[in-house]
């Protein structure tokens, strides 16, 4: 460990990592629970041995725990016999391997080639090059109608212009709970990307909800300023989720992985 890692307690650097392990486990499999099963496991690992973390920063060896348990089980997604949860299953199969987890160790979770290169046990190189595979095959695999659910107008044009650039067509853009629950009844998304606080103080989570109710369940993302507030665990959450500022490559990956997945728990505010 570094001197400036020594600053704070391993204890107190874990505490600070664990919301965004655990966004990307479920970003893994697609499920909260699932997600949560394989993050929990991962600190049982360190707790028990410490020296797992040995050569790396707490963060990245943190990860690499929770990699190193995700792919000694087969790299499981939640099963599902038929429908969009089958369809998913099948796009992950032709994937080339270790590509998904690189694209969202770089543009979610942020994570440098090298980090990524310690985390699943590649050369550095290899790391760009599987987050350059997994851009290709994931843009080619699923398209779908999206529903953009943002006060910003700013945001909301240019989160728009990235999804219809992926070649996804844009349903609609709603500002608000009422706004989204009347535009999902007129035209129904494959996806929905919602901000959390909407124009008229209503909420995009009472949104989301509303329509994974009347629609049936579909992939969403969420996007927010203060991730950490959702990830506690105490409540249903969202599978997929980014921070603003968010970068381009951030919601095109999000929106790539979303769309293998065929369903999302609700969020209850």
């Amino acid at each position: 460990m570094s001197d400036a890692q020594d600053a704070l307690s391993v204890s107190d650097q874990l505490g600070m990592h664990i919301p965004y392990l655990r966004r990307y486990a479920r970003a893994l499999t697609g499920s909260q629970t699932s997600g949560d099963t394989f993050a929990a496991a991962a600190l049982e690992a360190i707790l028990a041995d410490r020296s797992v973390l040995d050569g790396t920063d707490v963060k990245t060896g943190l990860f690499r725990v929770l990699y190193g348990i995700w792919s000694s089980a087969g790299a499981p997604v939640e099963e599902g016999e038929s429908g969009a949860r089958a369809k998913a299953q099948k796009h992950l199969a032709k994937l080339t391997n270790n590509s998904r987890e690189a694209l969202l160790l770089y543009t979610i979770e942020g994570f440098t080639y090298g980090s990524i290169a310690q985390i699943i046990g590649v050369e550095t190189a290899e790391a760009e090059e599987l987050v350059a595979i997994a851009r290709r095959e994931m843009a080619d695999s699923v398209m779908g109608s999206v529903m953009i659910i943002e006060d910003e107008a700013i945001i909301a044009m240019d989160i728009e212009s990235i999804v219809a650039d992926m070649g996804h067509r844009v349903t609609g853009i709603a500002r608000t709970r009422d706004e989204a629950v009347s535009l999902g009844r007129a035209d129904v998304p494959d996806l929905i990307l919602a901000d959390i606080q909407l124009a008229d103080n209503s909420s995009g989570i009472d949104a989301v909800n509303d329509l994974l109710t009347e629609l049936g369940q579909r992939p969403v993302i969420f996007i927010t300023a203060f991730p950490e507030r959702l990830l506690t665990g105490d409540k249903p959450e969202p599978a997929f989720l980014i921070s603003k500022p968010y970068t381009e490559d951030q919601v095109i990956s999000a929106v790539s992985q979303a769309m293998f997945f065929s369903s999302t728990e609700t969020l209850h505010a």
